[in-house]
């Protein structure tokens, strides 16, 4: 198989691929803003969350391709099978007993811009709040409501 190549804007996750003859040029002069809805987790607990690696590899991929960090927009929504990857270290390992694999990444990702919302019907039913939450998440009424606020606002919803 081909090589991944290491990002641009987040270096320690989210490697791409490049591919060459592409039929749908990227176009790099525009802005892309996306709202990623993210639902399911991995299964086995120390293993990173792939759809919240995915904002990372959408912001390396088109980085790689030339485009800048300002022109990349993305949030996410996490609710359902997800709550619990937004989980502070420490709540997290007292509650799986391991380090949470998705803790560094909503770091970096927050650092780079991408912006990480938890459904407030979710932490209130899962008992989340800013104690036990990683403090880079934003909380929303719902992920209903940042849907909806975040497509009038003209970002694009991609749903896996």
């Amino acid at each position: 198989g081909q090589e991944r190549t290491e990002g641009k804007i987040l270096k320690d996750f989210g490697e791409t691929f490049d591919v060459k003859d592409l039929d749908i040029k990227t176009d790099t002069s525009a802005e892309f803003k996306m709202i990623i809805d993210v639902s399911k987790s991995s299964e086995d607990r120390s293993v990173i969350n792939k759809y919240i690696v995915t904002a990372a590899r959408f912001l390396n991929m088109h980085a790689n391709e030339g485009m800048k960090k300002e022109q990349l927009k993305v949030a996410m929504t996490i609710h359902g099978g997800a709550w619990q990857d937004v989980m502070n270290n420490e709540a997290y390992k007292e509650k799986f007993g391991v380090d949470n694999p998705n803790f560094e990444l909503i770091n970096q990702l927050t650092e780079v811009g991408a912006e990480i919302i938890l459904c407030g019907q979710t932490a209130e039913f899962r008992g989340l709040d800013r104690n036990n939450v990683n403090p880079n998440v934003k909380f929303a009424l719902s992920a209903m409501t940042a849907l909806l606020q975040y497509q009038n606002n003209g970002y694009h919803f991609i749903k896996f």
